[in-house]
């Protein structure tokens, strides 16, 4: 048995598992459709029931990779998409939407994000996403890699206020956004998504993070997790193809950390103390 999950409030209200999954790279190699699947199933049987996906991965065959894992449990999974910003036009982002719909084999997203900002107005990706939104073909949107002054801009426009998300890069190696995007976002209870949370696994061989994590007998990608998980309004979404990883990553909701421990990790990865520019891969 495991504890709950942690959970963020969307601004409808809707509580959601502040752990996920994400889905960068699946959908790239057929062999590896297998794996993914179950990865992805696995995920949701963990209760790690957000789904994060987008066009763009794998020239949309990540989004299908999604669609045959969730087939059967659509009604136990919040799923997320993403609209390129070259498709973010009034009409561009519907039809990208209805795409997306097609390969994920669904007739709705629970959340659909644009990618990054791009050169179409903001006004008309929103008036876009509002459509949707009335048409019922998603419950909600939000963005992805937008900072402080995107997020004013976002918030200055007509609806631009129902920004339900923001999915940016963030992890113990990444603390960029906890300066000023991270409390902007917690004050206006817009919740963070934070992509590639163990920094693709680069940051798992540091030396004070190996400390830790066998201290807690977990894994330095669990303590990495715990972290992130540990900040309000905050949910990471690790990408894993291996069912044993997703069950590690899930143990991390389950771990207590000593205020000791906490300042040895802000002392080896350091917190800003200026304004870092949003960082993107």
């Amino acid at each position: 048995m495991h504890d709950d999950i942690p959970t963020v409030t969307l601004l409808s209200g809707l509580s959601i598992p502040a752990l996920g999954i994400g889905t960068w790279n699946m959908g790239e190699r057929p062999g590896d459709a297998s794996q993914d699947i179950a990865s992805i199933r696995k995920a949701i049987e963990l209760g790690m029931a957000v789904v994060d996906t987008a066009e763009t991965y794998a020239d949309g065959g990540s989004e299908e990779i999604v669609g045959t894992a969730i087939k059967s449990v659509r009604g136990d999974v919040f799923l997320v998409s993403k609209v390129h910003p070259a498709n973010a036009s009034a009409q561009g982002t519907i039809k990208a939407c209805e795409r997306s719909l097609r390969r994920l084999g669904t007739d709705h997203l629970d959340l659909y994000l644009l990618h990054w900002r791009g050169s179409y107005p903001l006004e008309e990706t929103v008036d876009a996403f509002e459509k949707l939104k009335a048409d019922g073909k998603i419950r909600d949107w939000g963005v992805s890699n937008f900072d402080v002054d995107d997020m004013e801009d976002l918030f200055s426009i007509p609806g631009g206020k129902n920004c339900a998300a923001n999915q940016v890069l963030y992890n113990l190696s990444r603390r960029g956004p906890e300066y000023d995007l991270l409390p902007w976002c917690q004050s206006h209870g817009v919740p963070i998504m934070a992509y590639s949370p163990i920094e693709q696994g680069r940051i798992l061989s540091n030396h004070e993070l190996i400390r830790i994590a066998k201290a807690y007998q977990a894994t330095p990608a669990q303590i990495a997790l715990a972290f992130l998980l540990e900040r309000d309004g905050v949910m990471p979404i690790p990408k894993s193809s291996n069912p044993d990883r997703v069950t590690e990553n899930r143990g991390a909701s389950e771990l207590e950390i000593s205020d000791e421990d906490w300042t040895a990790l802000d002392a080896e990865f350091p917190p800003p103390n200026s304004k870092v520019p949003l960082e993107m891969i």
